[in-house]
């Protein structure tokens, strides 16, 4: 019984929180599709360009904590005329050549430099989360627009079978209308049939191209899917998967993550706005050598220096440090805002999603006793119009919805699996714990 999914049961098993993707999906067309998606996909390129961002603006925060050492070389020469009473002027030339290293450092007494080095940190962070939860999001999609496709190769397969039997009957109807024994009605209702299972296949061939122009986008290139039966039909509809606990929702979700340092950054913002309001101390200074050639630049002598230590008090500034406070509280409200809406949010989509899978499988049990029933009654209804004990209207009727019914077994078939892909989603399963690259995703998203 071929599985496409892990089957994970019991008390003792791991929670689908904690699966890789590549553990979670075991068709191998469908991991080949995701690990070419996250290689090519350009919205996990835009983000990855952005954790970049985040991780350079990081650096520099962090640099402003350390001296800043520079060396400074210069050289001058000019002439300067000089007017001495009853003597006239003289004229002077002057060189001078220095070279020298020259620091500055800001004492972060008061925590400033810290908290913005902190925010700069958890927005890098957060990036980072965020790039895992399109990631995330991005593996879900083609997962998704995979079962779709193969939803459809077996759907028109029902479908052509469904006109190969058809046909048959046309023919044997126009047959029986041709030497007499029949009525043309009779053959004109065949037509219907074979007309609507044939208008059901275009519609799917359409529906199919469709969804193969979304992979391709997804992907990043032209998707080649080899032919294949996904086998809904007898893929088990009970497989497990346990939701796990809440606390490792909070922890796997990466949106929820991301929020997170979102709200921490605010929290550093707001310590680096009130430090504003305190005096700013800064030291600077150079040492050297100078001299009025470059002969003598480095002899005794020669050294030269400089220390300037300053403090500076802000007194006023027309309410902008005040501003930059309360623009930083602003933010830390809306900041707890999100978090707080984005933990709605995740525990909303883990209870859609077991909502989803629980009533999907309730309906296939429904539509498979249904399924059963008018296969029943469109071999009665064949039987009895064979006999002559009743027109082909009930045939009509019975393959007409026979047809029907067989179709959305397979849609509800999908859909289940489907529903479980969304759980696995949004429990915030694919990269949980894990250093998020290609080699990553090759191996199965193995821990750190």
């Amino acid at each position: 019984m071929p599985r496409n999914f892990a089957v994970v049961d019991g008390t003792d098993a791991p929670s689908v929180a904690r699966i890789g993707w590549y553990d979670f999906f075991r068709e191998e067309h469908l991991r080949q599709l995701i690990t070419a998606a996250i290689e090519n996909n350009r919205d996990i390129r835009i983000a990855a360009a952005r954790v970049a961002q985040a991780r350079a603006a990081w650096r520099i925060e962090g640099a402003a904590l350390y001296p800043e050492l520079d060396a400074v070389g210069a050289g001058t020469r000019g002439r300067s005329v000089v007017s001495f009473p009853g003597l006239g002027t003289q004229a002077y030339d002057i060189k001078q050549v220095t070279a020298q290293l020259s620091a500055g450092w800001e004492i972060d007494f008061w925590g400033r430099l810290r908290n913005l080095k902190e925010a700069a940190r958890n927005d890098y962070l957060a990036t980072e989360e965020a790039r895992r939860a399109v990631a995330t999001d991005l593996i879900a999609q083609i997962a998704n627009g995979y079962l779709l496709e193969r939803e459809y190769e077996e759907r028109e397969a029902l479908a052509r079978q469904t006109i190969a039997t058809r046909a048959d009957s046309l023919r044997i109807l126009r047959r029986r209308y041709e030497v007499g024994s029949g009525s043309k009605l009779e053959m004109t209702q065949a037509q219907m049939l074979l007309a609507q299972a044939e208008t059901a296949l275009h519609a799917l061939d359409q529906d199919r191209d469709v969804n193969r122009n979304a992979l391709d986008l997804l992907v990043g290139r032209p998707v080649e899917i080899a032919p294949g039966h996904l086998g809904l039909a007898q893929t088990a509809p009970e497989i497990m998967l346990p939701p796990g606990l809440p606390s490792e929702l909070l922890v796997n979700r990466p949106d929820v993550v991301a929020a997170e340092y979102r709200l921490r950054a605010a929290d550093a913002n707001i310590g680096a706005a009130r430090a504003a309001f305190l005096p700013n101390i800064n030291l600077t200074g150079s040492f050297g050598t100078g001299s009025s050639d470059l002969d003598g630049l480095f002899k005794d002598g020669s050294r030269i220096w400089s220390f300037a230590p300053t403090i500076v008090m802000p007194l006023f500034n027309a309410g902008r440090l005040k501003g930059n406070l309360d623009l930083a509280e602003a933010r830390q409200v809306e900041a707890v805002a999100d978090y707080e809406r984005t933990v709605q949010t995740a525990f909303r989509d883990v209870s859609d999603a077991l909502i989803r899978r629980r009533q999907i499988g309730l309906q296939i049990d429904t539509t498979r006793a249904m399924l059963d029933a008018l296969r029943e009654r469109a071999r009665l209804a064949q039987l009895r119009f064979d006999n002559g004990r009743s027109a082909y209207l009930e045939v009509l009727d019975a393959q007409r919805d026979l047809f029907e019914t067989e179709q959305a077994l397979v849609q509800l078939r999908r859909a289940q699996l489907a529903s479980g892909v969304a759980l696995y989603a949004a429990l915030g399963g694919g990269f949980v714990n894990t250093a998020f690259d290609t080699n990553a995703a090759q191996t199965g998203g193995q821990a750190r």
